[in-house]
């Protein structure tokens, strides 16, 4: 390029200048690279990087049909998103994901019906190729609106039953409680009480069967107690099972914050923990690590979760089929238990 292009913003005709390519070949190394030899992609990457080239995504977005962007949908309540960590964590992970190709994520969050009815004009509207649908609950009907508007999403755990089938991106939820469950019994702990999730959520229902099962005839229901994902849950929760079941040695949460809030209550009654009750959460989200005491947990496979729906998403956009995916958990011992 001439100095004084310097001062404009350069233009494909200039990246096709610099890579001695046509800017037909420009253009398609910027929408996907289809028919392009590697040689001559190379080179207008190298040329990209030199120029200073930038898309305009409005063009693309009117060449391709396209926005470029994806929608993380949050149906909670904007305050999980900062106390509950794992929201976090797959946000993060669907960020770098989309990062790693030029894409833009867009921060949705809907609770309440009128949330929901907004973010789904939106979303029909075009402004995002697709939607990764994060915590569904039974009672809402966004999931369905989105299936029959035909806008391609991807779920984080796996839909209620019921629904237009939906590719999921899940963890192994009964199979992980059995394996905590089992670990607590094998430690020698006898009553084993658990705080589990709100039962129109996967977690919350599929951690609970596999508890039950576990257990098998030493299931007690009076050692059950449900709530949301949040500390002062787990707080109360606690309170109750200590009211009626004093004798309990170990409790299995079904999310660290829940623990966390287990152990205050555990304090507060004049509990030592691990010593008088173990404490098992779920999540490994961080917070885990850094408590006191340390938690032990479920490891979940963050950074593998929001990659995978990010890939899963974008083959679906690009019509390809995609099954939903189960990915393994892990065991993680720590003071708490």
């Amino acid at each position: 390029m001439a100095s004084s292009d310097l001062t404009r913003k350069p233009t494909i005709r200039d990246v096709a200048a610099v890579a001695g390519v046509s800017h037909g070949t420009v253009s398609r190394v910027i929408n996907g690279g289809h028919w392009v030899s590697p040689e001559a992609r190379a080179a207008v990457e190298e040329a990209i990087r030199t120029t200073g080239y930038t898309t305009n995504h409005a063009a693309r977005s009117l060449a391709t049909g396209r926005s470029g962007s994806l929608a993380f949908l949050l149906t909670e309540s904007q305050q999980l998103l900062f106390s509950d960590p794992t929201f976090a964590l797959l946000l993060r992970g669907a960020t770098a994901a989309l990062a790693e190709r030029a894409m833009t994520l867009v921060l949705l969050i809907a609770d309440s019906p009128g949330e929901q009815a907004n973010v789904e004009r939106y979303v029909r509207a075009g402004h995002v190729d697709g939607v990764l649908l994060v915590s569904s609950h039974a009672s809402d009907s966004l999931l369905a609106s989105l299936v029959a508007a035909q806008v391609p999403t991807v779920c984080s755990g796996i839909p209620r039953a019921g629904d237009t089938p939906v590719p999921s991106v899940s963890i192994d939820e009964v199979g992980s409680a059995r394996m905590m469950t089992r670990y607590l019994m094998d430690r020698g702990h006898r009553r084993i009480a658990l705080i589990t999730g709100p039962n129109d959520t996967p977690g919350g229902r599929f951690r609970l069967v596999g508890f039950r099962e576990e257990l098998g005839d030493r299931f007690d229901p009076g050692l059950v107690e449900q709530g949301p994902y949040e500390r002062d849950s787990g707080n109360a929760a606690m309170t109750r099972l200590l009211e009626r079941a004093p004798d309990i040695d170990a409790v299995f949460a079904a999310s660290d914050v829940m623990a966390v809030g287990a152990i205050d209550a555990l304090r507060r009654a004049g509990r030592r923990v691990p010593e008088d009750v173990a404490v098992a959460g779920f999540d490994d989200s961080g917070l885990a690590a850094v408590h006191t005491p340390p938690l032990t947990t479920v490891r979940q496979p963050w950074p593998d979760i929001s990659a995978t729906m990010v890939d899963m998403l974008l083959d679906i956009i690009d019509g390809t089929p995609r099954e939903s995916v189960v990915l393994p958990t892990t065991l993680v011992v720590r003071e708490s238990a």
